[in-house]
């Protein structure tokens, strides 16, 4: 199996960390959307620590509109990320994530990852047959398994799963296609707790996603992740060790959620 090459602190650590998820994929085939909505905007902010203190490094923001694909209504999620001018120097990110999902299924159609991190280049076009279990990627066909997620989609649709459902230490399992391999990852859900972020206090959903190895990430569930304690479940923090230092995102800026962004507790 080739190296993963998701190496930006911003999409392993912001689409993996809401996701990531043994053989039985319950909630990830046939749950419908009720968490987000057209014209949703959720931006992050990437704090990195190496020496003690976390600074701004980059950016990463997701939206979602609903279009047209191939004759039918898709929720068009895009994915962008990038670091600050001064990080640049250090290691530069631009990318852009695109994911085409049937807003009957919540299934992928087609997935777009045009990135460049630290000069290495990647583009992959990616058009999803979920009927008959293929994939047709820019350097070839591949067969997929059922209910088959991209790394945009799945963070989409893992804000649909109900929490309630499971207990501490219980794993959502799913099948991730990426790099044109099938990853089986799961997220483990951990409980219930308040988080105080940069943007104020919330109660929230904890949960550890199970990472792929990479050049930045090691393996398994060092990634915390917490997400918003009411429908909409979107993203708050993420903390993660990565190869040298750690690294911290934090939700600064939202627009159009479907709902009222109850898990807010204030400021302080």
């Amino acid at each position: 199996m080739k190296k993963n090459t998701l190496t930006a602190p911003f999409f392993l650590l912001v689409i993996v960390c809401s996701l990531s998820f043994t053989t039985d994929k319950g909630d990830f085939c046939g749950i419908k959307n009720t968490a987000f909505k057209d014209g949703e905007m959720v931006t992050f902010k990437v704090f990195y620590n190496a020496m003690g203190a976390y600074i701004g490094a980059g950016e990463a923001t997701f939206t979602t509109t609903i279009e047209r694909y191939n004759g039918k209504p898709v929720y068009h999620h895009v994915g962008e990320g990038k670091t600050f001018s001064f990080f640049d120097n250090f290691f530069k990110v631009r990318d852009k994530y695109e994911s085409y999902v049937d807003t009957s299924t919540l299934l992928p159609m087609k997935f777009i990852r045009n990135v460049d991190e630290g000069g290495h280049k990647i583009y992959n076009n990616v058009s999803f047959n979920q009927s008959a279990n293929t994939a047709v990627s820019t350097n070839g066909v591949f067969n997929i398994t059922d209910c088959m997620q991209d790394v945009v989609s799945s963070v989409y649709y893992a804000r649909n799963i109900d929490f309630s459902k499971y207990k501490p230490g219980d794993k959502i399992p799913f099948d991730m296609f990426l790099d044109d391999e099938i990853y089986h990852l799961y997220i483990r859900y951990i409980g219930k707790e308040s988080v105080k972020t940069r943007y104020g206090k919330f109660r929230a959903i904890k949960i550890k996603p199970l990472l792929i190895k990479g050049t930045i990430f090691e393996g398994g569930e060092k990634m915390n992740v917490w997400i918003s304690d009411d429908p909409n479940h979107i993203i708050l923090r993420v903390e993660s060790p990565i190869a040298v230092g750690s690294i911290k995102v934090d939700m600064m800026s939202y627009r159009n959620l479907r709902y009222p962004l109850s898990s807010f507790k204030g400021l302080r």
